[in-house]
């Protein structure tokens, strides 16, 4: 039997205070346990991949296709590739490579459908891989697939965040890769987590050409040692349109994850969905009761407020007894929620791109440069809506574009979507009664209250780039 409840996000009473995410602290057990005394005599100290196939020996996951031949320019296998993976996997979590595949072996079975079982029951991949495709040569796309949810995030940072955001979706760099692309946010992920850098000046990835043994190696290593990840220097045009930007792309990819259960797995599977320019998510948790829907649904909903700048603040539950439920999201200001956040998103890309022309900002500017830009903006063309009601467009961008008019969630909302743009990565905090913006500037986290910053004739300054303890000072959490 079906049934179905909705919540609303009220940012004016929050019922849910927000909880910092918490990070996975603990650092993954790689150890080099071999030294590389030059075997491969096809990989040449100084060459391309020599730093990277010395590494992938020392870590214990190669010994060569023979005793002195490593073949870095031969290609790889889909099981090839799911072998690799499954003994990064096991070596992040069991400090050793071959235990979390030994578990699945069977007599008969092929080699690599035991590392397939083994990162399918951690989740690091579904069943979209068939044992009929594993002895086919691994496309580039698909090895990005088979890495990209292999490690935690804490684990891989998002160190070219902005880097990434700017050049891809203002198209520059990384222009062989589309939305068309299989895979398409597998593979920006790598680039934002230093993984991947493209084989020529404007990054491209060339997703469709068969991965050789070497690539491979490098992209394996990187993910196994941070000393080895790339921090990408593109130069980026700072005058080019953000025109064709999309809610999507202003997110960092998450990850599928079929029963969230912690603020952790629910924030990757609410990116993996905006990722996707979708507005639900299908789940499935075994006993599934009213109580524990009503549960899951509370915390999705204060994951997406994180991302107030994507307009949504309401959720509908269908859920079916001891089984599978969806849950969609919305807004409560209309019934066609997805034509209030595109008529936002055009009026953003609007301001973006003329704060450009008139030379306001520039491609010399510092983020915090670009952040205080506006930040003053905002307040120039807001006024605080005090008549708003639970149902008003006042809590959402779309109302602070389209009528001038905001309370917090829609300050902070129309903030962040702006700062996302110049890729700047950020997200709400919030307390019992108020939200406000947290970003990352040239590297500093902050906080940023443009709803407070916006309560006398000119902008008040003391609210923009606050440190976490002044934030706490002027509104607790």
């Amino acid at each position: 039997m079906k049934k179905r409840i909705s919540c609303l996000l009220l940012m004016l009473c929050l019922l849910f205070p927000v909880r910092a995410m918490a990070a996975e602290e603990a650092a993954a057990p790689f150890t080099r346990t071999k030294t590389y005394d030059g075997r491969f005599a096809d990989v040449a100290e100084g060459s391309a991949f020599y730093e990277n196939v010395a590494a992938l020996y020392e870590y214990g996951l190669t010994v060569g296709r023979t005793e002195n031949r490593y073949a870095p320019k031969d290609s790889m296998t889909v099981g090839q590739t799911v072998i690799f993976a499954g003994r990064v996997r096991s070596l992040y979590e069991n400090g050793d490579p071959e235990q979390g595949a030994a578990a699945f072996r069977a007599a008969g079975l092929p080699t690599a459908i035991p590392y397939l079982h083994y990162l399918q029951s951690e989740g690091v991949l579904g069943t979209e891989l068939g044992s009929g495709s594993l002895g086919v040569p691994a496309t580039r796309a698909q090895v990005a697939h088979i890495l990209a949810n292999l490690l935690p995030e804490s684990f891989l940072p998002f160190i070219n965040d902005g880097t990434v955001a700017q050049g891809y979706t203002r198209g520059t760099y990384i222009t062989d890769v589309t939305a068309a692309t299989p895979y398409e946010q597998d593979i920006l992920k790598l680039y934002r987590c230093g993984i991947l850098q493209g084989a020529d000046e404007t990054g491209s990835f060339f997703p469709d050409s068969h991965i050789t043994r070497g690539a491979a190696a490098a992209m394996l290593t990187r993910m196994m040692d941070p000393a080895l990840r790339i921090t990408l220097d593109w130069d980026i045009p700072g005058t080019a349109s953000a025109a064709g930007m999309t809610y999507g792309q202003l997110v960092p990819p998450g990850q599928a994850i079929p029963a969230p259960k912690t603020e952790v797995e629910m924030d990757l599977a609410v990116r993996h969905m905006f990722s996707r320019g979708e507005n639900f998510m299908d789940l499935t948790y075994d006993g599934l009761t009213a109580e524990s829907a009503r549960t899951y649904m509370e915390l999705a909903l204060r994951v997406v407020r994180n991302y107030c700048e994507q307009g949504y603040n309401y959720v509908n539950c269908t859920y079916t007894y001891g089984g599978g439920m969806r849950l969609k999201f919305g807004t409560t200001a209309a019934d066609d929620a997805e034509a209030l956040r595109a008529a936002a998103l055009a009026r953003a890309i609007e301001v973006h791109d003329r704060l450009w022309a008139e030379g306001k900002l520039t491609a010399a500017m510092t983020q915090t440069e670009k952040a205080r830009v506006y930040f003053d903006w905002i307040c120039a063309n807001t006024v605080y809506d005090y008549n708003a009601d639970g149902d008003s467009v006042s809590h959402l961008p779309y109302g602070l574009f389209e009528t001038g008019t905001a309370v917090c969630d829609g300050y902070t909302g129309a903030y962040n979507l702006l700062l996302r743009m110049e890729g700047i990565p950020c997200s709400a905090q919030g307390n019992e009664t108020h939200l406000w913006t947290v970003a990352t500037l040239d590297g500093v986290s902050c906080h940023i209250d443009v709803t407070w910053g916006d309560t006398g004739s000119e902008p008040d300054h003391t609210r923009f780039a606050m440190t976490a303890e002044e934030s706490y000072r002027l509104h607790p959490w």
